[in-house]
């Protein structure tokens, strides 16, 4: 059974970053081409312009951070200990990395409330 475009299109779109990069490079050792900088930069800003996962930072633990302490705790899993060493560490530091938008969105929600500044990437 012949491969359509449409295949090749969906199979594109679970590739990850370097794997799409060693494709292309695969491809142009292939069959001897250069890709074209101009047709590769829109589908790299495509790509970056909407992210479907995200990390949540916590940039500043703000005035309450014992509120703050606790919310992360809830949302990470850890024990409190744990959760009071994220927050009173280095900062920024990632709360919850690959998380969907909607998900990081009520996380940082949350944490605002709490007085914490948060920051998505």
């Amino acid at each position: 059974m012949a491969i359509t475009k449409d295949d090749i299109i969906k199979a594109l779109e679970e590739m990850k970053l370097t794997e799409l990069n060693d494709l292309v490079k695969s491809i142009e050792d292939h069959f001897g081409v250069v890709a074209a900088a101009a047709v590769a930069a829109p589908a790299a800003a495509a790509g970056a312009a909407a992210p479907s996962e995200v990390s949540v930072m916590l940039t500043s633990a703000g005035g309450n951070k014992v509120s703050v302490i606790k919310l992360v705790k809830e949302m990470t899993g850890l024990g409190l200990m744990d959760a009071k060493k994220l927050v009173d560490g280095t900062l920024p530091v990632a709360i919850k990395e690959n998380v969907k938008i909607e998900e990081a969105e009520e996380f940082k929600k949350q944490l605002m409330e709490a007085g914490a500044s948060v920051d998505l990437k």
